[in-house]
């Protein structure tokens, strides 16, 4: 199911990016720009790897997927990878794999791991289901296989965070962060553009509409933890709706099974649930996708929202910010500090991720962008990366990660990437992630120890292994690339 792929990219690194790029075709010489407060530069050329990570069967997906190194080398280490793939069919039958699209706000909705060793960490490892909302099938004879339909309210774990646990403290807990989706009562008089299906144009998640405009829902984040990231056990809410627990999630068992444990979302020092701003339809809900990193014993957890003044308008219209907020423990009733803005309006659909860089005292980000109009390839969908000069979150803030107008999501900052794409040049870069340590701090697998990245995202665009194009989602190849910088002043 995975595939090796060494396709050859250029990449360094290294704001102020706009001067040093070079106008040059993609194959030329590098195309360099700078970051880090002037003191780093990123440079494309050809040294750099890319490759492809999986390309799915039609009835599974891959997307937002974190390669966790792990400080050793038994089980559960070296290597963890953790992402949010399908929801599995309910039927235990052996059936073959159907070309399967997402019809069910909630299908999507499966966290997945699999473990290896970093020679193999270019190809996604085996990985089995952890846990999903249980979706029964309706056989549907005219199709000859199995769909999954709406059902029960349970856990719907999209865009996974894994973390350590306070393991300076001897914790042995890993904990991952999710988010689920709640059901919210639509306003009398909403307007349509809010609730109802706008057509003509990509979602950011499904292939099909879902339920009505009466399904209107808003992100929460929940919460789980692991020793083995095999068996996880869920943050739950007691009876009562007061207390707290940990509920360990059991797959069903057929007829008579048990519900699955209903999550409680993470609360924040103000005893608010750490929600996103907006309600939408279910397929259009967004915010709250981010990244942990940990320095200096203090959880950081960096997202994207939507501005609440957007709220009227339609979700993908929606401008977004940059949040913060902290943490000291995550075992805690409480876990986080109220949100922080750190900079924005960004563009709809943003995507950010934050981490301490590979062997610095900066921060590193990237963030989903446009090339420029006159960049090599056109005005095409890429991820873009820029370095803060010092440790200070303030500087996150101070990095221009958009040119004017925002809006276009345009940036001289792009990495250049080669891999995917449809074959007539246009590329759809989507729920990327990278490499961490434990800490959620940037690194790299052993085979590549100059790098100072290594990246993984999704391309909806990118042909399927079946060569089907029934999903825009299921099926749709994932792929990997590093990345390289180097000091200014050791040119």
């Amino acid at each position: 199911m995975a595939a090796l792929g060494g396709v050859a990219i250029s990449v360094l690194l290294g704001p102020n990016p706009a001067a040093a790029r070079s106008a040059g075709f993609e194959g030329s010489a590098p195309s360099c720009y700078i970051t880090g407060g002037g003191g780093l530069e990123i440079c494309r050329e050809g040294s750099e790897a890319e490759g492809v990570l999986i390309a799915p069967a039609p009835c599974a997906f891959v997307r937002g997927v974190q390669i966790l190194k792990l400080p050793r080398t038994e089980a559960p280490g070296p290597i963890q990878t953790v992402f949010q793939g399908q929801t599995p069919f309910a039927s235990r039958r052996e059936e073959p794999c159907p070309e399967r699209r997402a019809t069910d706000s909630r299908d999507g909705g499966s966290l997945r791991t699999g473990r290896t060793v970093e020679a193999l960490v270019t190809t996604l490892p085996p990985s089995a289901d952890r846990f999903w909302v249980d979706l029964p099938e309706e056989r549907t004879k005219s199709r000859g296989w199995s769909e999954p339909t709406p059902s029960a309210e349970g856990i719907g774990p999209r865009d996974p965070i894994a973390i350590a646990g306070r393991d300076w403290a001897g914790e042995a807990y890993s904990y991952v962060f999710l988010l689920g989706q709640e059901r919210v009562g639509v306003a009398a008089g909403q307007d349509e553009a809010q609730t109802g299906r706008r057509r003509g144009r990509r979602r950011a998640e499904p292939d099909e509409a879902g339920p009505g405009p009466a399904d209107v829902r808003r992100r929460v984040q929940i919460e789980a933890r692991t020793l083995d990231f095999q068996s996880f056990e869920i943050r739950t809410r007691s009876a009562d709706g007061y207390g707290l627990s940990w509920t360990p999630f059991q797959a069903g068992t057929g007829r008579g099974r048990s519900n699955p444990p209903s999550p409680a979302p993470v609360m924040d020092e103000a005893g608010k649930p750490v929600a996103s701003a907006c309600t939408a339809p279910a397929f259009e809900t967004h915010g709250l996708a981010g990244s942990i990193s940990i320095v200096e014993r203090t959880y950081h957890y960096v997202y994207t929202d939507v501005l609440p003044e957007d709220c009227g308008l339609a979700p993908e219209k929606r401008r977004t910010a940059l949040y913060l907020r902290t943490a000291q423990d995550l075992s805690g009733p409480k876990v986080w500090s109220v949100a922080k803005k750190l900079a924005g309006p960004l563009p709809p659909g943003s995507l950010v991720r934050v981490a301490r860089a590979k062997g610095m005292q900066r921060w590193a980000v990237s963030y989903t962008c446009q090339r420029p109009a006159n960049a090599p390839g056109g005005p095409v969908a890429d991820i873009c990366l820029q370095y803060t000069a010092d440790m200070s979150l303030d500087g996150i803030g101070t990095l221009k990660l958009y040119a004017d107008p925002v809006e276009a999501g345009r940036s001289p900052a792009y990495l250049g990437l080669r891999s995917g794409g449809d074959g007539s040049g246009r590329f759809d870069r989507s729920a990327h992630f990278w490499m961490t340590d434990a800490q959620g701090n940037l690194d790299t697998p052993s085979i590549y120890p100059n790098k100072a990245g290594f990246l993984t995202w999704l391309d909806r665009l990118a042909p399927t292994a079946s060569g089907r194009d029934t999903s825009s989602l299921y099926g749709r190849p994932v792929y990997w690339a590093t990345w390289t910088v180097r000091r200014t002043d050791a040119q």
